[in-house]
């Protein structure tokens, strides 16, 4: 009898700590600015104020109904490239105009009920969220070939060209035969040829990584010249409130260098970067960033940025370079300051930027969208009103830096009811010139051209002048800062 009634005790505790935490997720910080206020080059950052429990926004994804697609930007035209795939996610063109896309999900959670009644309410919590946003389930870890053989748009061909040795895959990259995927724990690299329709023989294991976590996508990108794979790694906690132990290797960029085969930290204090890209215009290699949460719904603002070796992005003690987070316990170190940079470009609160692709000769958007980038941004979980759920164009100019606000290009994802259609993931340049985008929650890859433009002429490469001094500190804030590192210093 005692041992049921410990149990019975134990099951009351869990109800009543559910019951409270879902009463407190259920309300939550609404928005004082709007998501523009919160993007561009010079974004306005309030003041932050911790919350106890996140503020929780999810819409419901729905679907499309037959007939049914995004409302896309003046001049373009949009339609289902290939549809009823298993959470699509990551896009890759190869040189045949073939393309290729991963279906994947979340590795299963490890460990158990052995963390506690928190850790068992934390799990609970997650796969609620997991459920609602519609990411939920096995994941398909296949890779899918997609090819629009006769050149109408849509890809009448469609096989699964892998599934074993495929764990929670997102990156893929090709060269010379060979094809590179990044598992959630590992770089595998598999021989391909161009045009086959499987993807046969054992894989060469070419770098462990951070397993799992929070953040399990490992986007990758080939190098220009061919010559290295950059891999991004995001935190396994929100603001390493794991410990930093859990953090090691973490919220970063990596880079293996394929001739030499090693690997080297490029970047860091990245907390959960995605979407990867280089400039066509100064060859930097450029990223889109998820930021911390629990701060509110207008803070802190997903961001793109250019990533030079050994940049330092300041996560978890810093954001936008010199705002130190009070909520992190683990002790800050005293050069990162000085060292940490400015995002280049905010792209608003909570809105999950996922998938980037800057413009490139032969793209067919139409003078509108002739220089920039494309971004897709996934949707916020905790923001109200929610944010994202559709695929922006940002305009850069001649310098190739970032100018002006985001513009959309797809939306209508987003309905007023509290539900959603799709939720956009990743988007890739189709050969003919139009844009791909990846619609995970709805199975469907869209296609967006404006169909009467002719494709856009090849780029030239400039001299890059950034849009600020990285070393300058930006406001007042600068000076109430230094005075807290002095007294944390005199404290240890």
């Amino acid at each position: 009898m005692a041992i049921l009634r410990k149990i019975a005790i134990a099951l009351l505790v869990i109800v009543v700590v559910v019951g409270i935490a879902l009463w407190f997720l259920t309300r939550g910080d609404t928005a004082d600015l709007s998501v523009e206020e919160v993007a561009g080059t010079d974004p306005v950052l309030q003041e932050p104020e911790a919350e106890s429990f996140p503020t929780i926004a999810i819409a419901d994804p729905v679907g499309w109904k037959e007939g049914e697609k995004p409302t896309a930007a003046e001049g373009l035209v949009v339609n289902r490239f290939a549809e009823g795939l298993d959470h699509p996610r990551v896009l890759y063109a190869l040189p045949n105009g073939d393309v290729l896309v991963t279906l994947t999900r979340a590795p299963a959670r490890q460990g158990g009920g052995d963390g506690g009644i928190m850790a068992t309410i934390e799990g609970w919590i997650a796969s609620f969220l997991f459920e609602k946003a519609g990411s939920a389930g096995t994941s398909p870890n296949q890779i899918v070939l997609l090819r629009d053989a006769d050149g109408d748009g849509v890809a009448e061909i469609r096989k699964v060209i892998r599934e074993a040795d495929l764990d929670s895959p997102s990156g893929l990259s090709w060269k010379d035969g060979t094809l590179y995927v990044a598992n959630h724990d590992a770089v595998l690299a598999f021989d391909y040829e161009l045009g086959s329709d499987a993807v046969t023989g054992s894989p060469r294991k070419l770098m462990d990584l951070p397993a799992a976590g929070n953040h399990w996508m490992r986007n990758m990108e080939l190098s220009p010249e061919g010559e290295e794979l950059f891999i991004a790694v995001g935190s396994a906690s929100n603001i390493g409130e794991k410990g930093m132990d859990a953090e090691i290797g973490r919220a970063m960029i990596w880079k293996y260098d394929l001739g030499e085969n090693r690997q080297a930290q490029f970047a860091a204090g990245l907390r959960n970067a995605n979407g990867l890209d280089f400039s066509p215009w100064t060859g930097e290699l450029w990223t889109t960033v998820n930021e911390r949460d629990m701060l509110g719904s207008d803070l802190v603002p997903d961001y793109l940025t250019n990533v030079p070796v050994g940049a330092q992005y300041g996560w978890p003690w810093l954001y936008y370079k010199n705002t130190i987070d009070r909520r992190v316990e683990a002790p800050m170190p005293q050069y990162l300051m000085e060292y940490t940079r400015y995002p280049e470009y905010a792209l608003g609160p909570h809105v999950a930027a996922l998938g980037l692709v800057f413009t490139r000769g032969g793209h067919r958007m139409g003078d509108s969208f002739a220089r920039g980038a494309f971004i897709a941004r996934h949707g916020s979980w905790n923001r109200k009103p929610p944010s994202g759920y559709d695929v922006v164009f940002v305009e850069f100019d001649d310098r190739g830096n970032p100018v002006g606000k985001p513009r959309q290009v797809l939306g209508g994802f987003l309905q007023g009811d509290g539900t959603t259609n799709g939720r956009p993931t990743w988007v890739e340049w189709a050969e003919d010139g139009s844009l791909l985008v990846s619609d995970d929650t709805a199975g469907i890859i869209w296609r967006a051209v404006k169909p009467d433009a002719e494709p856009a002429e090849p780029i030239e490469e400039v001299e890059s002048e950034p849009l600020r001094p990285q070393g300058e500190l930006r406001d007042p804030r600068a000076i109430r800062e230094e005075q807290y590192l002095r007294e944390q210093a005199q404290s240890e």
